[in-house]
């Protein structure tokens, strides 16, 4: 049934909750778990600072890459959990647009199933919705959506 399951994740609570849930099903299945991350492009603001100083581009594309490696390294909350039950766990940062780059995550991996982290903010409702049935509709395996 499902033995690959990746959660889509970044520092919200949304996605921690996903990873918990992805967590519970990976442990009665004898699933694998994996987390993937989208690395961000740098924020707009960094072409008016390279404007200024070059330097500061490669200053601050450096600090953003140790962000990630770190987070890579001490991993999500629920990281400690999944292992502590015995589930496979790794971490995996893409870059790309976020869609296409869990879409091409998931073929690669030969995913199972999709978990992710479903947003209570009205103000988000409209990218969530539309991020979330374009992996759905795009996805090569099956996606749940975690409250």
């Amino acid at each position: 049934m499902y033995k690959r399951i990746p959660v889509a994740h970044n520092e919200s609570p949304e996605a921690s909750r996903a990873l918990t849930s992805a967590n519970r099903l990976a442990r009665m299945l004898g699933a694998e778990l994996r987390a993937v991350t989208i690395l961000e492009s740098p924020p707009s603001y960094t072409a008016f600072a390279g404007a200024a100083d070059p330097s500061l581009t490669l200053i601050i594309n450096s600090d953003r890459m140790q962000a990630y490696e770190r987070f890579a390294v001490r991993g999500p909350p629920g990281r400690q959990a999944a292992l502590c039950e015995g589930v496979e766990f790794k971490i995996h940062l893409v870059e790309g647009e976020e869609v296409y780059a869990i879409v091409r995550f998931l073929a690669d991996y030969k995913a199972d199933l999709l978990v992710i982290g479903l947003h209570h903010h009205q103000s988000r409702i409209s990218h969530l919705w539309i991020t979330v049935y374009a992996l759905a509709e795009d996805a090569p395996c099956s996606v749940r959506g975690a409250h």
